[in-house]
């Protein structure tokens, strides 16, 4: 689990790509000597583990089913990538739960400026626009972000200076492949009132219900 804080800006030192997987080896001055062999780090917002460290390298490996739903794919050596290891239970929640399970690929379709904030507006498909929700959280390759607003096609974030300056987005340019997480309490949601739905009618959560089985 994470909360999209970006901790680190990696830069991958190599990748080693199969015909549907890739081994990545990132350097990490910061976060590599902290975590451990088996440790779950955020990267650009996919969920990887430490499966080797060599000083301020660690590697880990992507399997096909990873990159068919990410952009870890198109990685090249010295591109530079998000991090953040694992949520401690101590810690705080500083933006929102993070799974590190990318919903889909989002393709960046504008960027503009208005005084202190960047807006970015991101197309992605249907399917993940439906969990988006305005003023809602999503994970933008790992980044906790808060949606301005949603249109037929995608939605706009609004970045702040800090955010910019440091995460991967001041990289990012129209065209660019991002990895998007939708937020896990409105899937779940969505999902529960989903299969509610296809029950039986006296399997629904109503008034009714809660009376047939002594709640009211």
């Amino acid at each position: 689990m994470f909360t999209g804080i970006i901790q680190e800006i990696g830069k991958v030192r190599n990748i080693i790509k199969g015909s549907k997987s890739i081994r990545l080896a990132i350097e990490a001055p910061k976060l590599a000597p902290k975590i451990a062999i088996g440790d779950s780090i955020c990267t650009n917002g996919v969920c990887l583990t430490v499966s080797k460290k060599e000083d301020n390298i660690f590697w880990a490996d992507a399997t096909p089913e990873t990159v068919k739903r990410t952009n870890l794919y198109d990685l090249k050596q010295g591109n530079y990538v998000n991090l953040e290891p694992s949520l401690k239970l101590q810690d705080l929640i500083g933006g929102h739960l993070v799974s590190g399970h990318v919903d889909g690929i989002g393709i960046i379709n504008r960027i503009f400026q208005e005084e202190n904030s960047l807006y970015i507006t991101i197309h992605v498909e249907p399917i993940t626009l439906f969990y988006i929700v305005e003023k809602g959280s999503v994970a933008v390759d790992g980044i906790s972000l808060t949606v301005a607003n949603i249109d037929e096609k995608g939605f706009t974030v609004s970045i702040i200076p800090h955010s910019l300056q440091n995460t991967t987005l001041k990289y990012k340019k129209t065209g660019s492949k991002v990895n998007i997480e939708c937020d896990m309490i409105g899937r779940y949601v969505a999902k529960f009132i989903d299969n509610m739905g296809k029950n039986n009618k006296s399997n629904i959560l109503n008034e009714e219900f809660l009376k047939n089985n002594g709640f009211i």
